[in-house]
């Protein structure tokens, strides 16, 4: 979708604008080539840098030349691939940490400003006094219009023990102020939870981290000790854009049987090949005790589900996905993301790295993700007057040059239906965007565990029998209604070339 959401961001874990990648960590290891070097082609290339060098209005930096071709090659591959130079590098580290020096909020644009979705407790802009609907219209005097939001998070970020002097608009105050900020570590627990009302448990997981899994073990036997007799546990999956391949591991295997599949790739390497299982080589990060030894054992079979929107995506999807497969979980929302492939790190030197799509994944039951994300069972609007801001974000299928699924049939048709297809679209879009942004004028910012969480109120109705509010258009413009639901079956496709059990 052209003008859709692109730029929910988040200080908070590090993130940026985009999706974070299931990242494998992998060393680079060199290879013989299976096919001979096409020196003509590379001939050319030679040719074309020496014309920059000898030809171009000035002079030019061999190593960002160089750099800068290997990051359009490995970008040209599909949105997920990128080439990671020094600095992203180390900021790619951060993310996987859950660390990072910043002020601490989370944000998205508005209008062209940084509006602040949520200050992160305990953090230099909590104690600044930033608040939820905030606006930073200024960032050390710099006009925060015309920047996207990666550039306003990057000036936002730097040395530890640094200022950064915000300018800040609070709907009501007769004025904007300038309120400085000091700069620390902030590291962001991924897991949090807590009790919504007696006998029903809320835990949302906001990003795949290293620590997630144990996290997620202390949280639930934090719960679980203040309310023994757990009735219905609802896992947030929302606006998680994804994260550590184990970690997605660990969080299934914490809800279901022992030693079942959780999830299966397939690439062009043989070791892209391989089915994952729910056991402590799988998803432990670190020596030691397997954090979900001891567990209670009511986790195993008390009812669940797992709320996801678009914003759901890769480990997310892995996640939802052999939840659903097993029928252990209900799924409630909005079609996810669609992010069905995996990144491996592959270092290049100390401070550089390519991360590089090398295998689709799939669930426990053959189905691809890549293009399509998790169709919810139950689908329901972000909101009771309809999706919100999440009807408005693009998913995977939107992105240029995306992996296409391996289901995906090619259509022919006419030069001239298909124009007259993505005129239609663009009005359907168009007027999407006007009703959602109409909706949103006086919206208070969504908080996720709220009391005015619309969602996480219709999986408490689930668990008590009440009537669920299901969404009033799905996606394709038809009447919503739940999708296959516990105890229908469904035919899986063939899984090819993956490992069996």
């Amino acid at each position: 979708m052209g003008n859709k959401l692109k730029n929910l961001g988040l200080i908070g874990i590090g993130m940026v604008a985009g999706v974070a990648a299931t990242v494998q960590f992998s060393a680079f290891a060199q290879k013989a080539a299976e096919s001979p070097l096409p020196l003509d082609e590379l001939r050319q290339l030679a040719d074309v840098y020496g014309l920059i060098k000898s030809d171009y209005v000035e002079k030019v930096d061999d190593k960002k030349l160089l750099s800068d071709a290997i990051a359009g090659m490995v970008a040209s591959l599909d949105p997920h691939s990128v080439y990671l130079d020094q600095k992203d590098f180390a900021e790619m580290q951060e993310e996987v940490e859950g660390k990072f020096v910043g002020v601490g909020v989370e944000v998205a644009m508005e209008d062209g400003y940084v509006k602040i979705v949520t200050p992160i407790e305990d953090t230099p802009a909590y104690r600044a006094g930033i608040k939820a609907g905030d606006l930073i219209t200024r960032i050390d005097n710099v006009p925060v219009k015309g920047l996207s939001l990666d550039d306003a998070i990057k000036r936002m970020r730097g040395e530890a023990h640094s200022k950064v002097m915000l300018t800040i608009a609070r709907r009501g105050a007769d004025a904007p102020w300038v309120v400085p900020v000091e700069r620390q570590e902030i590291k962001v627990a991924s897991v949090k939870g807590k009790i919504v009302e007696p006998g029903y448990a809320w835990l949302r997981i906001s990003q795949f981290q290293e620590e997630t899994v144990d996290e997620l073990a202390a949280k639930i036997k934090e719960l679980y000790a203040q309310n023994p007799a757990i009735k219905g546990l609802v896992l947030d999956l929302r606006n998680d854009p994804g994260g550590l391949l184990p970690s997605a591991i660990g969080v299934s295997a914490a809800f279901l049987p022992q030693n079942e599949v959780i999830v299966s790739t397939k690439g062009q390497l043989a070791e892209s090949n391989a089915t994952f299982y729910g056991r402590r080589e799988f998803y432990a990060m670190k020596p030691g005790a397997d954090p979900l030894s001891k567990l209670p054992a009511a986790l195993k079979t008390v009812p669940m589900v797992v709320l996801v929107n678009t914003g759901s995506a890769s480990a997310s999807e892995i996640v939802a996905g052999a939840l659903q497969d097993y029928k252990r979980a209900i799924v409630l929302g909005s079609q996810t993301f669609g992010k069905g492939s995996v990144q491996t790190l592959r270092q290049l030197t100390e401070d550089t790295a390519v991360k590089l799509t090398t295998a689709r994944y799939y669930t426990p039951k053959g189905r691809s993700i890549q293009a399509l994300g998790i169709v919810p069972d139950l689908k329901v609007d972000e909101t009771a007057e309809g999706d919100g801001l999440n009807a408005m974000q693009v998913r995977e299928a939107d992105l240029d040059h995306h992996l296409v699924n391996e289901g995906e049939k090619a259509v022919t048709v006419s030069a001239a239906a298909a124009s007259a297809a993505k005129a239609k679209a663009r009005r359907d879009e168009l007027e999407e965007e006007q009703r959602a942004l109409a909706l949103l004028k006086n919206a208070k910012p969504l908080e996720f565990g709220g009391k005015d969480d619309f969602q996480l109120a219709q999986a408490i109705n689930h668990f008590k029998g009440l009537p669920v509010r299901l969404a009033k258009v799905d996606a394709e413009g038809d009447k919503a209604a739940p999708a296959q639901l516990p105890g229908e079956e469904q035919k899986p496709p063939e899984l090819k070339g993956a490992p069996k059990k």
